[in-house]
């Protein structure tokens, strides 16, 4: 059984049809890549899926529960955490405070402060920067902190939307290194990102959405060799 379903989802904006029939599975322990152009849909599917947005049509399985119609907070308290795009760190709050907030769904304080001590581990310029206010981190700082709060919920799955998004590239292979980690300590991910090329390179499968319809799926290996994907998305 997938860990996570998307089955038949259509989605719209006013009179535009935003998602048309998409479907896709994560497998526990999988990292998988939606790629595609800017507009494509990655992102109203990850809304979707986290119940930010309502799908007018098609189910949602998470553990094999039906959450089509699940409110956002009830689904990261099942276990699936998002890091949006844009990043959506709390400016005015401190990094400790924003990633105190991450553990909104856990009650044991002796618990919520080992984790804080395990993000500041994995992320050591958060604990740095613990007492500063979010809103005064860099770009790449920022990222850190919103995949930290995410982490906080303890979640089973992780959606990232656009992680590397405005990063230079030495930090946008920062941030794929820390993916790879988080998903080699035993949390599976959903990865949404506009550089195909990094996504392909640590996801295990991959679905390519176009204008709200998934067009290719396949092993990542596969579609980093795929010419078509190559002229699309590749730059070669």
């Amino acid at each position: 059984m997938a860990l996570l379903e998307a089955e038949n989802i259509n989605v719209y904006y006013g009179v535009i049809q935003a998602l048309k029939e998409v479907s896709f599975h994560v497998d526990k322990g999988e990292v998988v890549a939606l790629i595609g152009a800017n507009g494509a849909g990655k992102t109203t599917t990850l809304h979707t899926i986290t119940g930010l947005i309502e799908a007018s049509s098609g189910a949602i399985r998470y553990k094999g529960e039906d959450i089509t119609k699940v409110p956002g907070h009830k689904i990261v308290a099942k276990g699936m955490a998002h890091v949006p795009e844009g990043r959506r760190v709390f400016a005015n709050m401190t990094v400790y405070q924003n990633l105190k907030l991450g553990a909104f769904t856990r009650t044991d304080s002796k618990e919520i402060a080992e984790s804080i001590e395990a993000v500041y581990e994995r992320f050591p310029r958060l604990k740095e920067r613990r007492n500063q206010l979010a809103g005064t981190l860099s770009g790449g700082e920022q990222q850190m902190l919103a995949m930290g709060r995410a982490l906080m919920s303890k979640p089973e799955i992780i959606l990232m939307d656009e992680p590397s998004m405005g990063l230079s590239p030495i930090l946008v292979n920062e941030i794929f290194d820390i993916i790879n980690s988080v998903h080699e300590s035993g949390t599976t991910v959903l990865l949404v990102e506009q550089n195909a090329k990094k996504a392909l390179s640590i996801a295990d499968r991959a679905y390519v959405l176009e204008t709200g319809k998934i067009v290719l799926e396949g092993k990542a290996s596969d579609l980093l060799d795929n010419e078509d994907i190559k002229k699309a998305y590749l730059g070669e």
